[in-house]
């Protein structure tokens, strides 16, 4: 029963979509021959896209686990903050990350002045933009959160007795981690792995914006093929191959974390964590924070400093260029001075990415407590449905924009004044998040507090009222916020389905980031910092709230 309506709207708008992509293939319209396919034009970016994507994941396990030691095992100054600086990347929209780096990194980044003004140069001495290098650190500053949210997680609930146990045995420090520690670590960090491998695997605007026209992931290719080229049969081929990647990644992610492992007793938050000690332990710990706040914090900063400081070039000096403290690129967020056709001011963009994140929160709070019900019932068919619930996280928003144009382009929703597909899309991007934030609430809720109110006479609905739902409230209320926070920074499937009428804040963004002019770019920070605070705050709501079960990553 609570499956039937989540499965109806998942197969009409998730699945339906990609079935059409398939037609698209065989339809005699197009007159496709895949026996005349250059098999390169699939070989190439799937090459690429499998080596970043492996690349990345490892570099991201190199500083995440670290990373994961560092918030398990010590206690120091502003450790809640960084915490909740190192979420942010994760949840912010692709424009808002480029746009970071380049504030940091690009010709005319923080970086590149220093070095200009202190050694007398006439060219930016880095070049970061539009390199490989440029992708593998992004995917790194946008996927380190998962690696220490999830190792952390399971590293502070493992039963200190087993550590005490080996070390009575006489097991140094190095054999108890190596024997103990990584052992009940390992399927963590496996499905940690898959995670972040299956994000780079679908990255899209940061290859397209940092990497620049020479990097061409699955992802990116079906975006040139389907938008630029009107190769709408190759891209659905393409789409096909991705979606039949990330089916493979998720049925093994989705095994990885359902695996049974040893039973372990959850220990207090604070035991064992301590100060660091004097010597090499506290160096390294330094250097751990260093690093953190060098590569997931500094591009964050260097944005919202950069969207108050106007550059101007010095006279006669090649180069060389003088700042002052402005809110001039606010102001002109809401001036338009060009006369633009399809202008809309900041505030109509933002009242825009609400409305539709409105929408998103009404239909995937209901859908996910659906589905959280129906997995609490321990049905044999839960085995089969969960996975196909949870495909649309690893889904492209390329693929399941372009299912949607090829769907959607005919009555009813062609004739809806308002962008409806827009937040549908963005319900199916965050109904995975949704449903794992809400279902170990669920399963927290002990059946003796039901069992009472339905002796005493309660009926199914107030059993639900006055046992579930008080209970359910801190994981309904993070489910809102999770909603909210996937729909203000959802950049790929919006490219495809916003009217140029009613853009979201990040396809805004990007307007002003494609536009050439000083102007523009300013323009484009400061409607990024204004998004970094809204999508901040929602973070800091999330950790302030204390749920039951695994951490929401």
């Amino acid at each position: 029963m609570f499956w039937f309506l989540p499965a109806a709207y998942l197969g009409y708008f998730f699945y339906q979509p990609l079935l059409a992509i398939f037609n698209l293939l065989i339809s005699p319209e197009w007159g496709f021959n895949l026996a005349a396919l250059n098999l390169n034009r699939l070989w190439v970016p799937l090459r690429f896209t499998f080596a970043q994507a492996s690349l990345s994941t490892l570099l991201t396990l190199i500083l995440g686990l670290p990373g994961a030691w560092l918030f398990t095992q010590f206690r120091f100054p502003g450790k809640k903050t960084l915490k909740i600086l190192t979420t942010l990347p994760f949840i912010l929209p692709t424009v808002v990350v480029a746009a970071g780096f380049n504030a940091l990194l690009g010709p005319r980044g923080w970086l590149n002045l220093g070095l200009i003004s202190l050694l007398n140069l006439e060219r930016p001495p880095i070049q970061f933009l539009n390199t490989f290098g440029a992708i593998l650190v992004a995917h790194v500053f946008y996927n380190t959160t998962i690696i220490i949210r999830v190792v952390s997680n399971a590293w502070a609930q493992q039963n200190i007795r087993l550590h005490h146990a080996a070390k009575v045995l006489g097991a140094n420090p190095w054999r108890t981690f190596w024997e103990v520690t990584l052992p009940l670590l390992r399927p963590s960090i496996l499905a940690g792995a898959l995670l972040v491998f299956l994000f780079n695997f679908t990255s899209f605007g940061v290859v397209l914006m940092l990497g620049g026209p020479r990097f061409r992931t699955l992802e990116v290719e079906i975006y040139v093929q389907a938008l630029h080229l009107l190769n709408l049969p190759l891209a659905g081929i393409l789409s096909i191959l991705q979606l039949t990647c990330t089916l493979l990644i998720t049925t093994g992610h989705n095994q990885l974390t359902s695996q049974k492992t040893l039973v372990i007793t959850p220990r207090s938050q604070e035991m064992g964590v301590r100060k660091p000690r004097k010597g090499l332990e506290r160096l390294v710990v330094i250097l751990l924070i260093i690093s953190l706040f060098a590569l997931l914090v500094a591009p964050l900063a260097s944005l919202a400093l950069r969207s108050f400081v106007k550059l101007e070039p010095i006279r006669g000096e090649r180069g060389e260029f003088q700042s002052g403290l402005t809110l001039q690129f606010y102001r002109e967020l809401w001036v338009d001075r060009r006369g633009g056709l399809f202008y809309v001011p900041p505030i109509a963009a933002a009242q825009n990415s609400f409305i539709f994140a409105a929408v998103t929160i009404l239909i995937t709070v209901t859908l996910g407590l659906l589905v959280a019900y129906g997995l609490w019932q321990r049905s044999p068919i839960n085995k089969v449905l969960d996975p196909l619930m949870m495909l649309p996280l690893g889904a492209s928003a390329i693929t399941l924009g372009l299912g949607f144009i090829i769907v959607f382009t005919r009555p009813p929703f062609s004739t809806f004044r308002f962008p409806i597909l827009v937040p549908i899309a963005h319900s199916l991007v965050a109904l995975p998040f949704v449903v794992r934030t809400i279902s170990p609430s669920l399963h927290n809720i002990p059946p003796s507090l039901r069992n009472a109110a339905r002796v005493l006479g309660a009926s199914p609905l107030r059993v639900w009222r006055e046992i579930d739902l008080p209970m359910l409230t801190p994981a309904i209320l993070v489910s809102i916020i999770f909603a909210m926070t996937i729909s203000l920074g959802e950049f790929g499937a919006s490219t495809f389905l916003t009217r140029p009428e009613y853009p979201t804040m990040p396809v805004a963004i990007f307007r002003y980031i494609s536009q050439p002019g000083a102007l523009n770019y300013g323009q484009a920070l400061a409607m990024s910092t204004i998004l970094m605070f809204v999508c901040a705050c929602g973070i800091f709501v999330i950790d302030r709230i204390h749920l039951p079960g695994k951490d929401i990553l």
